[in-house]
């Protein structure tokens, strides 16, 4: 099945607020564990930036699971920053936690070398994927850990449309078509993979993990 694309943005007020009040236990803390798992040693710390952070579920994950490090996220939707910013507020890590407001390429960010850069889901969105490659090969520095996480294209629409039936069953009909349109703009590891090789980043690892999920990960050289 042929990629096709979908909006960059999810900018929309009930839009975020669908994605901001959804579960994403299970996906979520699957990111963090693979994290643990692949990037063990040595822990991350330092200043660590979240690409594509959307409501900062994920980013406030990170915060708790690893209390060494500062989280920098950065995503162009302002609505989906405005419920990242209150979700900061709640979990009281507003000292450690900051959002910023920033289209890739060109986002305006307080670091210039970060010492760890995840991300999750923002690969499939992205007109260009090199963006995202050349963000991180850009804004890390040298060693620094990577982790990204992203959907998996099925090898069908009918498998795509069972994926969405089995995952998203309970859902808002917003999450459910976003779900279903997120696969069929999701890449293969293949794909990935000569992305990678064009960004000069080899050395990083991709790994499929689930039905619908895979991961990339490693070192920056």
């Amino acid at each position: 099945m042929q990629r096709i694309p979908e909006p960059e943005l999810m900018d929309g007020a009930d839009q975020a607020r669908a994605y901001a009040e959804a579960d994403f236990e299970a996906p979520h803390s699957m990111f963090i564990e693979l994290l643990r798992q692949r990037l063990a040693s040595p822990a991350p710390r330092g200043t660590v930036l979240d690409l594509g952070c959307g409501p900062a579920d994920i980013t406030l994950r990170f915060a708790r699971a690893f209390p060494q490090t500062v989280l920098h996220g950065v995503d162009a939707s302002a609505s989906m920053l405005e419920h990242g910013r209150s979700a900061v507020e709640r979990a009281h890590l507003a000292e450690r936690v900051h959002l910023f407001p920033g289209y890739l390429p060109g986002a305006v960010l307080p670091h210039d070398g970060y010492d760890a850069i995840i991300s999750n889901s923002l690969l499939h969105h992205l007109a260009d994927p090199a963006v995202l490659w050349h963000e991180i090969r850009t804004r890390g520095r040298p060693g620094a850990a990577v982790f990204v996480m992203d959907l998996l294209r099925p090898e069908t629409r009918a498998v795509a449309l069972a994926l969405r039936d089995e995952y998203a069953t309970d859902e808002p009909a917003v999450l459910r078509n976003d779900f279903l349109n997120s696969l069929l703009a999701a890449y293969r590891p293949t794909e990935v993979r000569e992305q990678l090789s064009a960004a000069g980043l080899q050395g990083l690892a991709v790994e499929g993990v689930s039905d619908r999920h895979f991961i990339v990960h490693g070192y920056l050289d």
